[in-house]
C-alpha cells in the first residue's frame, strides 16, 4: 500500500444535515436537507494542501427538498432532483431555466454526456419516474424527449449510462437496457444480501457494479470486463473513479483501489463518510452528514518513488504517464516517445487519438497547434519544428482535425486557469527539443482562447458567444477582431468588445449595423440593451451613443434611463436630466414621472423641476389655444365683412344662397 491521496478538511461542523454534494472547476454545491443550496469557492494555496474555502451563494429558499444535484460545466447549467422533479437551473446566476413537467413524481436521474460522430458533446438524461424509465437531450437551453418510456420492472434506486445503455440497479436484481430504439431489457444478476445496489460511471464508459462486498466492471453489452472483482473490506455506499484509482465510500472509512493491477492502495479513515463526488481530474469531494473533506492527491513523483520500492511497477509506469510535469531521464523520454506518438497519429490523420496523446503530454500547446495551417502567426509558426512532414489536410479532414483539437484546447485551458495565479512560470515541454516555449500561462491562455475562437468559427458557429462570454476569456483582440470581421460575425464581435471593455467600438458597430437590411443587428433594440448595462462609470458613453436613439424612438430611448436594473437606477439623475433638458426637453417630464412615482425618488428638486416643466406646458397649451382662437376670430370677422359687401348689390335670394356658400 501506498499512500494516494491526502484528505484535507474542507467544512467542518456544518449546522445544516448535508443532502448531496456536486462539483466543477474550483467549485462545490452543497444541497442540506432544509433545502437550502450552498456555493462554495475552494482555492488551492499553491504548493501546500491547504484551501481558501469562501460561501459564495446561499440559496436558502432553493426547494423544500434537495435530493440530487447534477453539474454539466461545459453548458454552464445544474441538473437537480427537486421535491421530486428535475429542474434546470443557470450555473452562475441559479436562475431558473426549465422543469420538466412530465417527469413529476421522479426519485433519481442519471446524465451522459455523448460523444457524436462530429466529435461535438451531446446532453443525455434519464429519469425515473416510478416504474417507467423516460429519457432526454438537451437542446437549445431545454431537455427533448430523446424517444419513448420504458418500462421497469421495479422501482430503480440506481442507475448509469454507460454507452449505450443505462444499467439500472433494483431492490433485487440489476438489468441492462440497452438504447437501440426497443428498449431490450437485459437481466444481469442479484444485488446481494445487501439488497442495495450501486451503480457507478466510469470514465471509459463502463460502470462498476456492486454486489456487497465485491464490485466488477461491465460494458454497455452487460459483459464483465475485469478478469476479478474488486473486493472491498466492507460494503460500499458510493464510489467514485478517478484513474487509475476507484474510490469507494465505506461505512467507517474511504478505501482507494485500482483495477489493473487489482491493488489495494490505501485506506482512509473518515468519520462517517456518505456521499463523494468529483470536480474533474483530481478534485474529489467526501462529505459525511456535516463535514466535507477534499482527496488531494500525492504528488505523482512521491506516488512512482513508493510503488518502485513495492515493485509495482505496471501502477508506476500508468502514474509516470500521467504526470503533468517532467522530473527524471525516465519522464523525459516518455514524455519524447508519446510526443512522436501523438505526431505518427496526426500524420495518420487519427486527429481524436492524437489530441488525447497530446493532452496527457506537457507539450507546449502551441507546438500542437503549429500542426494546423492558419491558426498561429506565420512569423512564430516558422520557428517551430516536427519530426516529418506536416499533412495536407482536405476540408472534411480539416474539419474533423479542429473538432479534436477544440478538445484539447478546451482541456489544456481548464488547466492552465487553475494555475494562472501561480507565479512559478508555465513549465511546458517542446514537441521537438531545441524548439522554444511559451513560459507565460496569460500568453498561452491568449494563444488557445484566439485559437479556439477559429476552430469555433470553423466547425460551430454556436459556441463562439459562450466562449467570448467567459470571464476570463484572453482572446487577442485584434486578431480576434479581424477573424470575426472577415467573417461577418457581428454580434459576436459586439459580445469581444464588451468582454474587454471597449464599449465605444461595440456601440459604433451597433450603430453602422442599424440601418443595414439583412444585419441581425438591425434597428435600436440591442444599443438600448447595452447602453442600460454600461452603469455611472461610462456615463459618457451613455451620452455620446443615446441621442439617435432618443431621435429616432423616444419612447424606446427613454428605457435607457428609467429600465428596472441597477445598473440604470445607479446613474445620476440630476445629469441625466440635464442630459434630457438640454437636448430632448419633451422627455424630460416622463423622465421626472417615473423617478418620482415609480422609484419614489424624494429630492425636493426634481418634484419643483417638474412643477415647472407642467406649468410651461400648460402656458404652451394656453398660447396655442389663445392663437388658435384669434385665428379662428380673425377669419370669422373676414367672413362677415364679404358677406356685408355682397347685400349691397345682390337681391335677397341670391344674397341667402351667398351666405350659406359661405358659411
Amino acid at each position: 500500500m501506498h499512500d494516494a491521496y491526502e484528505p484535507v478538511p474542507i467544512l467542518e461542523k456544518l449546522p445544516l444535515q448535508i443532502d448531496c454534494l456536486a462539483a466543477w472547476e474550483d467549485w462545490l454545491l452543497v444541497g442540506t436537507k432544509p433545502g437550502h443550496l450552498l456555493l462554495y469557492r475552494i482555492k488551492k494555496d499553491a504548493g501546500t494542501n491547504r484551501f481558501e474555502v469562501t460561501l459564495e451563494k446561499s440559496n436558502k429558499n432553493f426547494s423544500k427538498k434537495i435530493q440530487q444535484l447534477y453539474v454539466v460545466s461545459q453548458y454552464k447549467i445544474l441538473v437537480s432532483l427537486l421535491e421530486n422533479n428535475i429542474h434546470v437551473h443557470d450555473l452562475l446566476t441559479f436562475q431558473q431555466i426549465t422543469v420538466l413537467s412530465k417527469a413529476k413524481g421522479a426519485t433519481l436521474f442519471t446524465c451522459d454526456l455523448q460523444q457524436t460522430s462530429t466529435g461535438e458533446e451531446r446532453l443525455r438524461m434519464c429519469v425515473a419516474v416510478k416504474k417507467k424509465l423516460q429519457l432526454y437531450y438537451w437542446k437549445d437551453r431545454e431537455f427533448h424527449e430523446l424517444q419513448g418510456d420504458f418500462s421497469a420492472p421495479d422501482i430503480p434506486k440506481s442507475m448509469a449510462w454507460c454507452e449505450n445503455s443505462i444499467c439500472v440497479g433494483f431492490k433485487r436484481d440489476y438489468y441492462l437496457i440497452r438504447m437501440d430504439g426497443r428498449g431490450s431489457l437485459k437481466e444481469l444478476f442479484p444485488t446481494g444480501k445487501q439488497l442495495e445496489p450501486l451503480v457507478t460511471p466510469l470514465a471509459d464508459g463502463k460502470v462498476a457494479v456492486g454486489q456487497d462486498d465485491l464490485t466488477v466492471v461491465l460494458n454497455e453489452e452487460g459483459v464483465c470486463t475485469q478478469k476479478c472483482a474488486l473486493n472491498w473490506t466492507d460494503i460500499p455506499i458510493a464510489m467514485e473513479h478517478q484513474p487509475p484509482y476507484i474510490i469507494a465510500v465505506l461505512p467507517r472509512y474511504v478505501e482507494i483501489r485500482t483495477f489493473e493491477p487489482r491493488l489495494l492502495v490505501q485506506s482512509v479513515e473518515l468519520q462517517r463518510p456518505r456521499f463523494i463526488t468529483s470536480a474533474g481530474q483530481n478534485i474529489v469531494y467526501v462529505a459525511s452528514n456535516h463535514f466535507v473533506w477534499r482527496l488531494v492527491p500525492v504528488s505523482i513523483a512521491t506516488q512512482i518513488r513508493q510503488l518502485l520500492q513495492d515493485k509495482q511497477f505496471e501502477l508506476a509506469l500508468q502514474l509516470a504517464k500521467m504526470k503533468d510535469d517532467s522530473d527524471g531521464d525516465k519522464k523525459q523520454q516518455i514524455n519524447h516517445i508519446q510526443n512522436l506518438y501523438a505526431f505518427n497519429l496526426f500524420c495518420q490523420k487519427r486527429f481524436d487519438d492524437s489530441m488525447q496523446v497530446f493532452a496527457k503530454l506537457g507539450t507546449d500547446p502551441t507546438h500542437v497547434i503549429g500542426l494546423y495551417p492558419d491558426l498561429l502567426p506565420a512569423d512564430y509558426r516558422k520557428q517551430l519544428h516536427y519530426p516529418n512532414p506536416l499533412p495536407t489536410l482536405s476540408v472534411a479532414e480539416l474539419e474533423k482535425a479542429h473538432l479534436a483539437l477544440i478538445d484539447y484546447l478546451t482541456q489544456k485551458r481548464s488547466h492552465l486557469v487553475k494555475q494562472l495565479n501561480d507565479s512559478d512560470p508555465s513549465t511546458t515541454s517542446p514537441l521537438m527539443e531545441g524548439t522554444p516555449t511559451i513560459k507565460s500561462r496569460k500568453k498561452l491562455l491568449q494563444i488557445i482562447d484566439t485559437t479556439l475562437l477559429k476552430c469555433y468559427l470553423h466547425t460551430n458557429v454556436a459556441m463562439v458567444s459562450p466562449l467570448l462570454r467567459l470571464e476570463n476569456n484572453h482572446c487577442h483582440i485584434e486578431e480576434s477582431e479581424y477573424v470575426l470581421k472577415k467573417a461577418h460575425k457581428y454580434s459576436e464581435l459586439i459580445i469581444l468588445y464588451e468582454k474587454k471593455g471597449l464599449h465605444q467600438k461595440a456601440l459604433q458597430v451597433l450603430l453602422d449595423q442599424s440601418t443595414k437590411a439583412n444585419s441581425p443587428l438591425k434597428g435600436h433594440e440591442r444599443t438600448v440593451q447595452y447602453l442600460q448595462r454600461l452603469g455611472v462609470e461610462n456615463l459618457g458613453i451613455i451620452f455620446e451613443f443615446s441621442p439617435w436613439v432618443l431621435k429616432i424612438c423616444p419612447e424606446d430611448g427613454l428605457k435607457i434611463f428609467t429600465e428596472d436594473l441597477t445598473e440604470v437606477e445607479t446613474l445620476p439623475r440630476d445629469k441625466v436630466l440635464n442630459f434630457l433638458k438640454e437636448g430632448f426637453k419633451e422627455l424630460a417630464i416622463p423622465y421626472l414621472e417615473h423617478i418620482i412615482y415609480v422609484w419614489d425618488d424624494k429630492v425636493p428638486e426634481f418634484h419643483n423641476v417638474l412643477i415647472q416643466l407642467y406649468l410651461e406646458r400648460v402656458q404652451g397649451l394656453m398660447k396655442q389655444y389663445l392663437n388658435s382662437l384669434s385665428q379662428y376670430l380673425h377669419a370669422l370677422k373676414i367672413k362677415s365683412r364679404q358677406i356685408l359687401n355682397i347685400q349691397s348689390f345682390l337681391p335677397e335670394a341670391k344674397l341667402q344662397s351667398k351666405v350659406n356658400y359661405f358659411i
